[in-house]
């Protein structure tokens, strides 16, 4: 028995011996490896194209997401391809996740070659170290943007080395790295050669002459008489030492000379100069013209390297060039030339003009200016979204509407849960039940939308319990911001599908915004202005602030030199008395027609047309064309200057809108009363864009958008932006003040424009009279006469020569033109150009003083 009982042990462990023995295991195994291998290059390829629809159903992993039938994602491998690859993509090493793939495949060859375990082991090794290397690069370079370019452990990594040795230290290592690397598996040989300027000063000062070629040994003459001699070794670039050998006599240049070229020309013996290929020597004329002469060399069988150089006849003249500088070129690196032609290069090369030359040290502010905010992110409960739901549908049955499909869509700060209804239910049924919905889910600000533009489904908007802030900092760091290609780009924040949202305000091509008093009309204002300050530079754009409220915009004082324009003799450059944003609309006014005559002028449609033929310098300054920039125009409050200016304002208001767009001009108009006494059907009609943050009802909704939806918004941000027919929901991103500051003292301490961009200048009919009756001689300036002489004697009404030569400031330059103007020794102004003078001598110009004030 307990014979037999050893024989059937053996027989178990042979037969588990073979099993382990069996080829065929392996081979699965390979298998095995290579679906995994193709599987990971699928989802990894996949997230490309669909991680920002899926990220955050995956962000946080969770093992019931497998088993949700209810919860559909992008990835092409469904559920399972999309928690991987963020696994591999978000938390583990990003773009060099592929790696990954090579060492499974290697792993499958080396298990089918039937390889030593030893060779997969230092791949997969070496494979590790070179995806954690990438991941860091990838993350130091890309830390801008919203796609995981380098994973958790790049971004983790960066953070940690950033702290320790600074980013241009963590820079250093990491070129050293690459560079040590290139050194160890590459080993190049490195030649090094004499600097030139070493050799030319070599024979001054004896230095020792470091050449990586053969020193020429063989020079002989076949004439003395030739007037040539070999170049200097510091005029040869690198071709040896060649002794300076001076002519005996000076004859005629028809003579010969042989050269035995050293073996700089022959890098490799082994392969001599074909036979009867020329040389090409240049030589510089004293015209300037480039001399080719060509060496035919000796096809004797002796010394391949002695060449008969000829120059011709016609070269020997008192023009002839100095062949002291004569130079030897390969034929093997020149093309082909005829022998004795004379090239002539006469291109001019065209430059652009460049509008960003004046500030070409300019400097964006940068992220780091800016708050995160990363306390104030909360995720929606899962939970909660499965109460809605159930509640959505549990109301719609209880009125006997019955849906096919429910789908939600989390946003920042709501919700959107698109229903399809069964056929045969009225969309009207489902919207008149907006109240009803809202109270069955005890939520505040339900929108019905009814149907989706687009799509055949029907949304309910529901605000989330936990309100998650946009921060200005996360919009502007996005690659759809980044990478925007518009005129005027402006952030607005995200969509309910938490996907940034940038617009161009030149498409737009004004803005009108509204809403209740707190509800973020003011911060969408700041969002707007520091989107622009964010990505155009100061020749490219210019901003007037008209702030009645006096409060609001007073920051931006600081930028003056640099994005603001304003009229010439205004003490701010923040416009806040009601007189002057007459003023100042109305020198908008003639900033439209002016610039309308120059696009006359150029043949051009609009602004961006007439920009790039004078950047191509198709267009003369001196027939006054000049490079045009954007002129943005932010009111804060209009209001307030309807009720206490009316018409004055919206005329010019109205006026700019409908005719301004073309000339870059474009308006943001800001106001917490949309009542239609304030934004009337002129203004409306024009402003085609509109934003309603909440308002308190819905006949103020209708007034700024036409339509209902403003009053059931949430606040705090939560906003509809109308375009056309196309209305979209957004959460503005918040931008706090001390950031506001901060952008923009960085902006101000930089070097700005000599002066600001003043607009022409305009003067109401209630300003000084002409014949200078309201002038009393105490009130003119004490430098009056000296800037009346200078007028007088130059013939140029100029306020900026005013201030030049006698050393004023712009704005009181700017009342002594005034005072001229209004004693009729000057014209009125004539936008660029200067004022025409009335006075020709100082003779008259005495008189005309006398006979105003009397002899004093």
């Amino acid at each position: 028995m307990a014979t037999k009982k050893t024989k059937k042990t053996t027989r178990k462990k042979k037969g588990v011996a073979l099993n382990l023995q069996d080829e065929r295991i392996p081979k699965i195994v390979a298998i095995i490896c290579l679906l995994f291998a193709v599987y990971l290059c699928i989802a990894f390829t996949s997230y490309f194209f669909t991680w920002k629809f899926d990220q955050d159903k995956v962000l946080q992993f969770s093992a019931d997401l497998l088993f949700q039938n209810d919860i559909s994602v992008s990835n092409w491998l469904g559920r399972l391809g999309a928690i991987v690859s963020n696994a591999f993509f978000y938390w583990g090493f990003g773009l060099p996740s592929f790696g990954f793939v090579l060492i499974l495949i290697r792993l499958a060859y080396d298990l089918i070659k039937k390889n030593p375990f030893i060779k997969t082991f230092d791949f997969a090794k070496h494979t590790i170290l070179i995806i954690s290397f990438c991941s860091i690069i990838l993350e130091f370079f890309m830390f801008n943007s919203a796609f995981s370019w380098g994973g958790a452990f790049g971004e983790s990594t960066n953070i940690w080395l950033s702290n320790f040795l600074g980013r241009i230290g963590l820079l250093l290592l990491l070129f050293f790295v690459m560079l040590s690397t290139f050194m160890w598996f590459v080993n190049p040989q490195i030649e090094l050669q004499t600097p030139a300027f070493v050799n030319q000063l070599a024979p001054k000062f004896n230095f020792f002459k470091w050449t990586s070629s053969e020193p020429i040994s063989n020079l002989k003459t076949a004439s003395s008489d030739s007037g040539l001699r070999p170049r200097h070794h510091s005029e040869t670039q690198g071709m040896g030492h060649m002794p300076k050998t001076e002519p005996k006599d000076k004859g005629s240049l028809g003579s010969k000379l042989e050269f035995k070229l050293p073996d700089v020309f022959n890098k490799k013996k082994e392969k001599p100069l074909p036979p009867s290929a020329p040389l090409i020597i240049e030589s510089k004329a004293p015209d300037g013209k480039t001399l080719n002469l060509q060496a035919q060399p000796d096809d004797s069988p002796g010394n391949r390297t002695d060449l008969d150089i000829t120059v011709p006849e016609k070269a020997a003249n008192s023009d002839a060039p100095d062949l002291s500088q004569v130079s030897i070129v390969d034929p093997a690196t020149v093309k082909p030339i005829e022998p004795l032609s004379i090239q002539e290069e006469n291109k001019v090369e065209h430059v652009n003009f460049d509008p960003k030359l004046d500030l070409s040290s300019y400097k964006f502010p940068g992220l780091e200016l800016l708050e995160k905010y990363e306390d104030q992110k909360f995720e929606v409960d899962r939970a909660e979204l499965e109460a809605n739901k159930d509640q959505i549908i549990t109301t719609l049955l209880n009125y006997k509407i019955e849906i096919t499909k429910i789908r939600a869509t989390i946003g920042p700060t709501v919700t959107l849960y698109e229903i399809v209804p069964a056929a045969g239910v009225r969309i009207s049924k489902i919207k008149n039940l907006e109240d009803d919905i809202a109270l069955s889910l005890s939520a505040l600000g339900i929108r019905i939308i009814a149907p989706i533009p687009g799509k055949g489904t029907i949304g309910i908007e529901v605000p989330n319990k936990k309100k998650q802030m946009v921060s200005f900092y996360e919009v502007i760091k996005s690659d759809k911001f980044i990478n925007a290609k518009m005129d005027l780009p402006i952030a607005l924040g995200k969509t309910i599908s938490n996907e940034v949202f940038v617009a161009d305000l030149a498409k737009m091509p004004h803005l009108l915004i509204a809403g209740a008093t707190g509800q973020g009309k003011s911060v969408g204002i700041n969002t707007i202005i520091m989107s622009i300050l964010y990505k155009k530079h100061p020749s490219q754009v210019k901003i007037v602030m008209i702030d009645p409220k006096k409060v609001e915009l007073f920051p931006y004082s600081a930028l003056d030199q640099h994005f603001l324009a304003f009229l010439p003799n205004q003490d701010e450059p923040i416009v806040t008395e009601t007189q002057k944003v007459i003023f100042t609309l109305n020198s908008l006014c003639t900033e439209m027609d002016e610039r309308y005559d120059l696009l006359k002028k150029a043949k051009s449609r609009n602004l961006k047309e007439y920009n790039q033929k004078f950047v191509q310098r198709k267009l003369n300054p001196k027939n006054g064309h000049k490079f045009l920039p954007f002129i943005v125009l932010v009111i804060d409050e209009f209001a307030d200057l309807i009720m206490t200016a009316g018409k004055e304002v919206e005329m010019p208001i109205a006026r700019l809108a409908q005719l301004a767009r073309a000339i870059g001009i474009h308006l943001i108009i800001a106001t917490q009363r949309p009542s239609v006494n304030i934004i009337t059907g002129t203004i409306k009609a024009n402003f085609p864009a509109r934003i309603a943050f909440k308002v308190t009802s819905k006949i103020d909704s209708r007034t700024i958008l036409d339509q209902g939806g403003a009053d059931q918004l949430i606040g705090r941000g939560d906003m509809l932006l109308s375009v056309g027919s196309n209305t979209v929901r957004l959460q503005c991103a918040f931008v706090d003040t001390p950031e506001v500051e901060r952008v923009i003292e960085t902006i101000s301490q930089q070097q700005g424009f000599p002066e600001p961009f003043y607009l022409p200048e305009f003067k109401g009919e209630d300003d000084i009279s002409n014949d200078g009756s309201s002038l009393k001689a105490s009130d003119l300036d004490d430098m009056f006469m000296d800037a009346a002489k200078l007028v007088v004697g130059a013939q140029s009404g100029s306020t900026s020569n005013i201030q030049r030569r006698l050393q004023l400031g712009y704005n009181r330059a700017g009342r002594i033109m005034d005072q001229l103007e209004a004693l009729g020794i000057v014209g009125p102004p004539q936008g660029s150009k200067p004022r025409e003078v009335y006075v020709y001598t100082e003779v008259e110009l005495g008189q005309i003083m006398d006979n105003i004030f009397g002899k004093t």
